[in-house]
């Protein structure tokens, strides 16, 4: 086991080659007198030493196959023997290692199990309105059909084919955050310009559900990305809407304060179930008063983005009836 090692290998020839030059020297010099302690001594003082590296090299052998147990999955791993300086110190690190390498392990499996339910969902969502599509296209093949039917489908198609558009946009703007390669550029906005900008692509909308959108947001600024920030609004803006009845009301409104500015959206509809509050922000979840084209990643996306934005973003259910979603960003302490 010793002499395996180069540097033992070393130590030993240079070890003999001291005895011998000493043993030739105390000779030469001091003639045969005490020549035979001297080289008993340096050969006992070598031995020792032998001795020494023998049950190191032991004890680094246990290591090592305390680390062949680690490779081949066992986590019945024990370095409690090793007390001494440094193989103390690397037990310890070798310990503190495999630390690491289970709790990375986990967060891999849950990762992949994550993935795998994503993907999952996201074929289902995907193949609701590809197979819509599909079936259109195969009614509008037929020439038997009147000049309002073909425009009846048409329009149907339009909505499935933005609907779908919208999907995998968001889908991507998820992965962006997933992956941390979304770029916040955060810059003072005004939030009147932004509630007004994020009220935009609902406008029609509501517009055809006879609602009133009411916005009182002031002179109240925040500190964010204006484009993300104001995806993250027309979200929840959007979500309010879908859960209000004809002629129903969504209103924001603005506060500021010396830690953080408050932007609120709410609504005079239904409310959001006490069941569904709890996941009412996790991907893919639809509540029970969910819209049946609902696919239950808007507000996913909106907490991700106010997220990534030290922000927070929270729902409630108004006492006079209605959903309530209260967002903070919270200001820098100098």
């Amino acid at each position: 086991m010793i002499l395996r090692n180069k540097g033992s290998k070393i130590f030993l020839c240079i070890a003999l080659f001291v005895i011998a030059v000493t043993c030739v020297l105390q000779y030469v010099f001091f003639g045969a007198k005490d020549l035979f302690i001297t080289a008993t001594g340096e050969i006992i003082i070598t031995s020792v030493y032998l001795i020494i590296t023998y049950f190191r090299y032991r004890k680094i052998s246990d290591i090592i196959y305390q680390l062949d147990k680690i490779l081949s999955g066992s986590r019945d791993i024990d370095f409690g023997e090793f007390k001494e300086g440094e193989l103390s110190i690397l037990s310890d690190r070798v310990l503190k290692l495999v630390a690491i390498l289970n709790q990375q392990k986990e967060v891999l499996k849950k990762d992949k199990i994550y993935l795998s339910d994503s993907i999952a969902d996201i074929s289902h969502q995907l193949k609701t309105p590809l197979t819509a599509i599909n079936l259109i296209l195969t009614r509008m093949r037929k020439r038997d059909l009147s000049e309002d039917e073909r425009m009846s489908l048409i329009r149907e198609l339009t909505k499935l084919t933005e609907r779908t558009q919208w999907l995998i946009s968001v889908l991507l703007k998820i992965s962006k955050i997933d992956t941390g390669t979304l770029v916040m550029n955060k810059e003072e906005i005004s939030v009147s310009d932004l509630v007004k900008k994020a009220y935009e692509p609902v406008a029609v909308a509501m517009d055809l559900k006879n609602q009133t959108f009411i916005s009182d947001c002031g002179q109240c600024k925040i500190n964010a990305d204006f484009q993300w920030t104001c995806e993250a609004v027309a979200n929840v803006i959007k979500n309010c809407m879908e859960h209000t009845p004809q002629g129903g009301i969504v209103k924001v409104c603005a506060s500021e304060t010396n830690i953080y500015t408050e932007i609120i959206v709410e609504d005079n509809g239904k409310g959001i179930d006490p069941e569904d509050l709890p996941h009412i922000f996790e991907r893919f979840y639809r509540g029970k008063n969910s819209d049946a084209n609902s696919v239950g990643i808007g507000l996913a996306l909106a907490r991700m983005i106010i997220s990534d934005q030290e922000g927070i973003i929270k729902a409630q259910n108004k006492r006079e009836g209605g959903a309530r979603f209260i967002i903070r960003f919270y200001k820098m302490v100098v």
